[in-house]
């Protein structure tokens, strides 16, 4: 079966982006991996209005990508901190990967306005390809899209009779 002939109602990369893709629930990812946590927080930070930040914020909680705990400051109503649960961290690759990718080809030309640096050296962080067997980096000519097991064929259309 070749990629063509293979549906995509259950592709993966569909189902994430169902999850993720929208840009504002990127960006709610990208501070709480940078230590945001508080509504207010995240919405002067971005922006962003309160009707939309919270549906994002619901919507990453339903998913199990954002943890939300309560939290009361003295005097203050009950309220909510958003923590990134380990599926949440899953992500933390993918906002590497764009970020890399942004730095260059949409970068501003005085460079990054965020750098993701290793602790133990300094330098940049970068994402690459590798396989399970630790053969890497890998460029694109290096891979092979195949169907894997839940591959579907594409439905052959009805015909009228």
């Amino acid at each position: 079966m070749s990629w063509l002939e293979t549906s995509t109602e259950n592709c993966t990369v569909q189902r994430t982006l169902e999850l993720i893709g929208e840009k504002w629930s990127l960006l709610v990812l990208r501070d709480a991996m940078n230590g945001v946590r508080r509504f207010d927080d995240f919405r002067r930070h971005m922006g962003l209005s309160e009707a939309v930040l919270a549906d994002r914020l619901r919507k990453l909680v339903a998913v199990g990508i954002l943890e939300a705990v309560p939290y009361r400051e003295s005097g203050a109503r009950t309220r909510h901190e958003y923590v990134l649960t380990e599926k949440g961290w899953d992500l933390w690759s993918v906002l590497i990967a764009l970020k890399q990718w942004g730095d260059r080809h949409a970068a501003d030309p005085e460079g990054a306005p965020w750098e993701v640096r290793h602790r133990g050296c300094g330098e940049e962080i970068g994402v690459l390809a590798y396989c399970e067997a630790g053969h890497g980096p890998l460029s694109p000519p290096e891979a092979e899209g195949r169907p894997g097991p839940a591959a579907r064929p594409v439905p052959v259309p009805q015909t009228a009779s």
